[in-house]
């Protein structure tokens, strides 16, 4: 059976050859493999091969725990070796793509964690998580550029840009990148900074897990020690009225303000409403005099406040992305349609103000695309009766990409062009394919 080219080799290839996990055990193990490896029928596989992604399956010959750096060059020789498809795996929240017939190989339990509070940096292994972080960081009264959930990924979060509560005011995550540790596609483990490979620097600052498997990360923290921030939740039958404001507001306020509007329900009784969320890193008198007029429209509060806090208790959840876009405005046809969805099969849509230090990154940035949107528009069902409003600009952003299909739609076509040169010099023949691919 034959493959396309630059697709690596096909489950089906694998299967007819053969391979199964005891060879595939010998294999890493000859190739110095210290880590745990689990087989179909071990009770750890069936723990280890999930994703959070709810639905997804992975039926893998191997899951491989890596214990370091060699473990991950020993996986990348024998999946080479056996002709096998390898997939890289944290905690599974990008996980997309299954690994049937190949070998997964978890780095979950590589989470070294330094901070270097001195020159605002961390250095972490790719299996931490952003709880860890904001925790040590901010011991130091530091903060990185985390996103909604502190269970994430800090590596696979930030390789696909990253954006998170503090982006207005200091940009994506991958923005923040200073060097990293990559093992490539032939084994090699390189060093990727401003002076070290500089187009591979480039390339893993947006372009995901598409150029190697990145073993340690270092990135610049900030001085934020509290914010003021929050969810209100307000009555959905002004719905028409705060969006329409929102859209006007946004173009007002202060890169220190983080906001975004979500068309959802009360947790308390399930009932249809217009929750906001913000966070504004200043002062409380300042964020609640900004978000006065907003407030203000939106009426009554029918559920939370905004509070003074430490940065890391101020997670405040996403919505997961069925349909995605980036757009520049909110004509009043899509808003009037939006508030119409008040059924009790009515999705839950988040729109999110983009914009600020996003839009203005400095120079050498990576390939994070399409900053200059003004809003992301999330809604986490399909709604067919929407679909003459929507629009679509067809652009799209990694992170909360659930279509690998539709990698391409993330970046600027420039960019694009530059990632697949990229990937040409450093996975000529696609071996990391097994995420949003990039081909050669």
């Amino acid at each position: 059976m034959e493959t396309a080219k630059g697709s690596g080799m096909s489950v089906q290839v694998a299967v007819e050859r053969g391979v199964g996990g005891d060879e595939v055990v010998a294999g890493l193990l000859g190739s110095g493999f210290n880590g745990e490896v689990y087989r179909p029928g071990d009770a750890e596989y069936d723990v280890l091969r999930r994703s959070v992604v709810p639905g997804f399956e992975s039926r893998p010959v191997v899951v491989a725990e890596a214990g370091g750096r060699t473990d991950v060059q020993a996986a990348v020789r024998t999946a080479k070796e056996f002709g096998l498809p390898l997939a890289v795996q944290a905690t599974g929240h990008g996980t997309r793509v299954p690994a049937d017939g190949g070998i997964l190989l978890r780095t979950s339990a590589m989470t070294s964690l330094l901070i270097d509070s001195e020159r605002m940096i961390a250095k972490v292994g790719p299996g931490t998580r952003w709880g860890a972080v904001i925790d040590a960081a901010g011991q130091f009264g530091l903060a990185p550029l985390a996103g909604s959930s502190r269970d994430v990924g800090v590596t696979g979060y930030t390789l696909g840009g990253g954006v998170g509560w503090l982006a207005r005011k200091y940009g994506f995550a991958a923005d923040s990148v200073v060097r990293a540790e990559v093992v490539t596609a032939d084994g090699r483990v390189v060093t990727a900074g401003a002076d070290e490979h500089p187009d591979l620097f480039w390339a893993i600052r947006g372009g995901s897990g598409n150029f190697g498997i990145v073993t340690s990360l270092e990135f610049r923290l900030y001085p934020v020690r509290q914010v003021h921030a929050g969810i209100v939740y307000f009555g959905f039958e002004r719905a028409a009225e705060i969006l329409k404001l929102y859209r006007d507001w946004t173009t007002t306020i202060p890169n220190e303000l983080s906001t975004a509007v979500v068309l959802t329900r009360l947790p308390a009784d399930g009932r249809r409403a217009i929750a906001i969320k913000a966070l504004y890193a200043g002062e409380a008198d300042l964020a609640e005099h900004i978000l006065k007029p907003l407030f203000e429209v939106a009426g009554p509060r029918l559920a939370g406040e905004l509070e003074t806090m430490p940065f890391g208790q101020s997670a405040m959840g996403g919505t997961p992305a069925r349909y995605l876009d980036l757009v520049d405005t909110l004509p009043d046809d899509l808003i009037d349609r939006l508030a119409d969805l008040d059924g009790d099969d009515a999705p839950t849509v988040e729109i999110r103000h983009w914009g600020g230090a996003m839009a203005h990154p400095g120079p050498g940035a990576g390939p994070v695309g399409h900053r200059d949107a003004t809003y992301s528009l999330i809604i986490d069902q399909e709604v067919p009766q929407l679909a003459d409003v929507l629009r679509t600009t067809g652009r799209t952003f990694v992170n909360f990409l659930a279509d690998p299909g539709r990698t391409a739609t993330a970046y600027a076509e420039a960019d694009y062009r530059r990632l697949r040169a990229v990937k040409r010099a450093y996975d000529p023949d696609n071996f990391f394919h097994l995420n949003h691919n990039i081909r050669p």
